[in-house]
């Protein structure tokens, strides 16, 4: 830095302490300049307020799980970040190891789900059961359907000889093959749509059916197991789209042409061993070489350029990073030197594709030569019998078209193959989803029909699946009253959310029991369970569909009363009933029509329509204005009473009112008491949360104004 003009921008503040100058940006503006003891006399400067912000965070953070790695960010304190408005970015550039994992790994990680062991093809086909009379009906018909190809072979064979014989002969053959072709050609017709229709129903209720037992058992599985990511939502719904149309494929559409080739391979050999067994046993003979051939040609055709995808992953990986980090490059002014790594990249993948282009036309070449070595083998032999008086002219013609249909039929079955067992690896993903057991058992356990709403956390330990190397919680011990309110506080990453998660058992703890009414939670049964608790998130989850039906997702068979009274308490029913359609409107996705008062409003008439003794409040006045937080917080003033009420809160003016405050660092209490009593010890971490979030509210205040 010395003798260059130097920017530094800093999130760590004790880093800059020794700048010529230190600028303050907020809302786009420059509020403060000066140098760092300039700035920190005044103490209620933007820039005093951040120091102290960060010092009360360095001294708050104090390791108490030595055994673990932590479970905050670094200096990412909650409060500080977002009443500042602003973000901090933890990097600007990914290394190249992030930029493979981001660009290369995801597309990996969903083969390795995907490409798992080969499904039997019994347990494929019993997915088609139910519908036994389609599949028996279609296979009747394939199998008609297929035979259509030799008896066209045989009859263009007996028209061709007809030509050598007089001509009334060969005019009464024609006509009479002529008039058989056309009948052929109605039945054909008429089996044809008999096969498509019978198996096209039986390929949708089979994807019907596939979707909604993979959508039921994605369903049944617990929180953890989303949490991985395999199993994100974007996955998940690409499974429950490609992979029921890919066992269809597998079951249905390739059964089409297998079936039909096979009725083609039995009619051909019956037809051939009726008019002379003796070609017909030579011809099968070579049928190794020509079915060799044809698969050849099959494969060969259809891979002929080959999957160079993993070839091209560098040269595509290298653009995604140039394009994505496209300020570095054009700052440094390496877009030549890019353009030349790029091209070195796609060298060595022109290289492959070339080879393979040189050795699947030899190979194509060589199985052509096979294929017609077989025909002319055929035909000698053919002339052999001719010539011994063994075969007529007639018989060796018909035998020989009909058995190349037969080996042209054969050759496509077994090209299938690699295909099919390809398939059935790949069908092992919805195997995987459909035959996983689940940790958690929905419909076992103890009925409970009447909760008080005691809730106790006692010895607690536990670590989110995703992250068995960070311990959030190690000996927690909570107690929350029945009929009271308890507010969770603290900085991010304290675990605060994680104690709702608990009482509501998406996750179990390693060790320690969750109590309610002195119960195990893992012993009751968790449908009733979570009827008895509601829960009110930051981020309400609104279905595209009506009001009505968002508070009806609250309780099974909810009457209209008891949806509107919900809407009552949870001070939302004026505004639906001024709205055209009233609790007919469609809220739209993720409820866009809505002001997010309105959608929070309507999220509390959800969690409160079926009466919940427990009532968990997840941050759910945050990210409110404040018009609307005021509304949203008479809301849940007038549904708490009576309820044992949990809150995670981050505006720490909403929980003033709280019968018991919990401040939580490091996965532990730390305080615990009513708001006044907290407030008044002036070196408390409740007290220090209190006070920094008043400075800020004075900031911003302060800065709104100079803006009028």
């Amino acid at each position: 830095m010395v003798g260059r003009t130097t920017v530094v921008i800093a999130h760590r503040l004790s880093t800059i302490r020794n700048a010529d100058t230190i600028a303050v940006v907020d809302g786009g503006r420059i509020v403060e300049t000066g140098t760092h003891e300039q700035l920190m006399a005044n103490p209620y400067s933007a820039y005093s307020s951040l120091i102290q912000l960060q010092e009360a965070a360095q001294l708050q953070h104090k390791p108490s799980l030595s055994d673990s790695a932590s479970i905050t960010r670094p200096l990412s304190f909650k409060y500080s970040r977002e009443l500042s408005g602003r973000t901090s970015m933890g990097a600007s550039f990914r290394s190249d190891k992030d930029s493979i994992s981001r660009y290369g790994g995801a597309g990996e990680a969903h083969d390795e789900v995907r490409k798992g062991k080969p499904v039997s093809m019994k347990k494929l086909y019993s997915m088609v059961r139910p519908d036994w009379f389609f599949g028996l009906s279609g296979t009747i018909s394939a199998f008609v359907a297929g035979s259509q190809m030799p008896l066209f072979a045989l009859g263009v064979t007996q028209a061709l000889v007809s030509y050598y014989m007089g001509w009334e002969t060969t005019k009464l053959e024609v006509r009479k093959i002529a008039v058989l072709f056309c009948c052929g050609a109605v039945l054909t017709v008429v089996f044809h749509v008999i096969e498509h229709l019978s198996f096209g129903i039986m390929g949708e209720r089979l994807t019907l059916r596939v979707r909604e037992k993979m959508f039921s058992a994605i369903l049944r599985n617990e929180i953890g197991w989303f949490d991985d990511t395999s199993n994100t939502s974007a996955m998940l719904s690409s499974r429950l789209e490609a992979d029921a149309t890919l066992v269809r494929t597998i079951v249905v559409d390739r059964s089409t042409i297998l079936l039909q080739n096979v009725g083609m391979i039995v009619t051909s050999l019956i037809i051939a061993f009726i008019l002379n067994w003796r070609i017909t046993l030579v011809v099968l003979a070579t049928y190794p070489l020509m079915v060799s051939g044809h698969i050849s040609e099959k494969m060969f055709m259809k891979g002929y350029g080959g999957n160079l995808g993993k070839s091209y992953l560098k040269a595509n990986m290298l653009a995604a990073e140039a394009v994505s980090n496209i300020r570095t490059v054009a700052a440094f002014c390496s877009e030549e030197k890019v353009i030349k790594l790029y091209a070195d990249e796609l060298r060595e993948p022109s290289k492959r594709s070339f080879r393979r282009g040189q050795g699947a036309g030899l190979f194509y070449g060589v199985s052509q030569f096979f294929l017609f070595s077989s025909y002319a083998l055929a035909l000698w032999y053919g002339s052999v019998l001719m010539s011994k008086e063994l075969a007529s002219f007639k018989s060796v013609m018909k035998s020989f078209m009909v058995l190349i249909v037969t080996a042209l039929a054969m050759g496509e079955t077994l090209a299938m193959a690699p295909d099919i067992i390809k398939g059935n690896q790949m069908a092992s993903s919805v195997f995987e989803i459909l035959d996983r057991k689940t940790d958690v058992r929905i419909d076992t356990g103890e009925d409970i029909k009447r909760v008080e709403g005691l809730i106790e956390l006692r010895g607690i330990e536990f670590r989110y699946p995703s992250r068995p190397d960070v311990t959030v919680f190690k000996g927690l011990d909570l107690l929350m009253k029945a009929g009271k309110s308890m507010a969770l506080v603290g900085m991010s990453g304290s675990g605060k959310s994680t104690v709702l998660s608990l009482i509501l058992r998406f996750y179990d703890p390693i060790a320690g029991r969750v109590l309610i009414d002195g119960k195990d939670v893992k012993k009751l049964k968790l449908k009733c369970l979570r009827k008895h608790i509601g829960l009110v998130q930051q981020e309400p989850a609104l279905f595209a569909t009506t009001i009505y039906d968002n508070i009806l997702y609250g309780k099974d068979g909810a009457t209209e009363a008891e949806v509107v009274e919900a809407a009552k308490l949870a001070n939302a029913h004026s505004f639906i009933s001024s709205l055209p359609e009233g609790y007919k409107t469609k809220v739209g996705e993720r409820g866009v029509q809505l002001s997010g008062g309105q959608k929070q409003r309507i999220a509390i008439a959800r969690a409160i329509v079926k009466d919940p003794a427990i009532l968990l409040l997840d941050e759910a006045t945050s990210a409110l204005d404040v018009e609307s937080e005021r509304v949203v917080q008479q809301a849940l003033n007038r549904v708490m009473r009576n309820r044992t009420t949990v809150m995670v809160a981050h505006r720490l003016s909403t929980v003033k009112n709280a019968d018991v405050i919990s401040v939580l660092q490091d996965g532990k209490i730390i305080e615990q008491g009513a708001h006044q009593h907290l407030i008044e010890d002036k070196n408390g971490a409740y007290h220090k949360l209190v006070s920094l979030q008043q400075q800020q509210q004075m900031q911003t205040q302060q800065s709104s104004s100079e803006d009028i």
